[in-house]
């Protein structure tokens, strides 16, 4: 369409235009009108418009078929990558990526977004996997022990006495509570999770969360302290799950804190967040191991965390309850054996409504 446009012009002034124009230029010169002279320099004229016109259109057709082709074979093999990696992607095949085109904006972040998309996957996919195993393993355990007793009892080998029943009485509770804590945070996780948000007083709510803790800390022999500041502005938020979140932290901190150590909770706000800290002298996470610590069935000692109890999704819960409410959880550690903080930060202004 650009040459047809082109040639038209051209034609245009150079059949129409141009001989009028040069023609006038003659008699300026002193060329008489219709004179032998004005015949054939007009031919003259004719014969040197038509071969630079020519010459003009046939190096531009070349130019442009030898551009389009160019382009149009890098948009092809764009087009033709990022469809193959489509299909690999819709196969199951995560690890694929795309490289940039070098076509301009839109072609980077096409590739771009495919890129990220085809990331996301491959992390949903290997966190579904290691999900199912962990949910495996956590279910053979008491699975197993169960059935052992059953089998036992059935044999012979073991009666039904108050041990055993306390055995099984064991195993059940942690089915359950094993049960509990996924649907706890398939619901955390749900977008509307915070259902009924309520104007309340963060001091009240921590000190209901220590009150509710004290004696399994006294127990343990772990002193429980706490620092809240004066004056904390309220917060508009769901006193249930933040009251679930402050349980989670807590029940962390004491299975990581050994006797006779230390976790102290502290509450600070100023213009724009409300601080929670919940600070403890325990086990303590290394550098490599922060940034996952808030993943699905993520533990830094399997062992260790079984033996505790722990199912390995508190946290998930915990944060996935704080961002909910438009806030932001975080861990810092010095390392093993330096203790843990855990920090709640939740909007003040822009709270849930």
């Amino acid at each position: 369409m650009v040459l047809v446009a082109g040639a038209a012009t051209t034609w245009i002034v150079a059949a129409i235009v141009g001989p009028v124009l040069f023609r006038e230029y003659l008699h300026r010169a002193g060329v008489a009108h219709a004179s032998a002279e004005q015949v054939r320099a007009e031919q003259a004229y004719r014969e040197a418009t038509a071969i630079s016109v020519a010459v003009a259109l046939g190096v531009a057709a070349l130019t442009a078929l030898v551009a389009t082709w160019y382009l149009s074979r890098r948009v092809q093999r764009s087009v033709a990558e990022v469809s193959s990696a489509a299909t690999a992607v819709a196969n199951g095949h995560y690890d694929i990526r795309v490289s940039p085109a070098g076509l301009g904006q839109d072609f980077q972040s096409l590739a771009r977004a495919f890129n990220q998309m085809a990331e996301r996957l491959e992390s949903v996919q290997t966190t579904r996997r290691q999900l199912l195993g962990d949910l495996a393993h956590e279910i053979r355990t008491p699975v197993s022990v169960v059935e052992a007793y059953l089998e036992a009892l059935e044999d012979g080998v073991k009666t039904l006495d108050p041990d055993t029943i306390t055995m099984l009485r064991d195993q059940a509770r942690r089915l359950v509570r094993f049960s509990d804590d996924f649907a706890a945070l398939a619901i955390a996780e749900d977008d509307r999770a915070i259902a009924t948000p309520t104007r309340i007083a963060p001091a009240d709510l921590i000190s209901t969360a220590l009150a509710a803790a004290a004696n399994r800390y006294q127990a343990k022999n772990v002193a429980l302290t706490s620092h809240i500041a004066a004056d904390l502005p309220p917060l508009n938020a769901d006193p249930q799950r933040l009251a679930q979140v402050l349980a989670n932290l807590l029940d962390n901190a004491l299975r990581h804190t050994p006797p006779f150590g230390r976790v102290e909770v502290t509450a600070t706000a100023d213009t724009t967040d409300l601080t929670i800290k919940v600070a403890d002298t325990g086990d303590g996470i290394a550098a490599k191991h922060l940034a996952h610590v808030f993943e699905r069935f993520y533990r830094i000692d399997a062992a260790r965390d079984r033996q505790h109890g722990g199912a390995g999704i508190g946290l998930a819960i915990a944060k996935a309850l704080v961002e909910a409410h438009g806030g932001h959880l975080s861990a810092d550690s010095r390392g093993p054996r330096a203790g843990t903080t855990f920090i709640i930060a939740l909007p003040i202004q822009h709270a849930p409504n």
